[in-house]
């Protein structure tokens, strides 16, 4: 029996779905290693940066949850990759922001 054919299409967006999930963990543990050696050391703007912490977690667990009641993420591997996105945006942004690294120029529009 021949083997069954490769549906390239679902391979690229697994390829891409593990990709953006691998890329979450790893800025999401360089947050957590930067914001634990802030509190530890007590850092001038460590409790503002727990309370930032706790808020940004409820609101992203707010917006996907209304996302995925109201369709507006998708099914399946669509809405895997829309909330992996999300999620990596607010996470992209925190490890700039805690490493000091300058933020990124808005693009230029037409």
């Amino acid at each position: 029996m021949p083997p069954a054919p490769i549906d390239v299409r679902a391979a690229q967006d697994s390829l891409r779905l593990a990709t953006s999930a691998w890329w979450l963990w790893a800025e999401s543990c360089y947050v957590i290693w930067a914001r634990s050696w802030m509190i530890m050391a007590g850092a001038p703007g460590a409790q503002a940066e727990s309370r930032r912490m706790v808020a940004e977690k409820i609101q992203a667990g707010n917006e996907l949850t209304w996302q995925a009641m109201t369709g507006s993420l998708g099914t399946g591997m669509g809405a895997a990759q829309k909330s992996v996105d999300r999620l990596g945006r607010t996470v992209s942004a925190n490890r700039r922001r805690l490493s000091g690294a300058p933020a990124k120029k808005p693009a230029k529009t037409r």
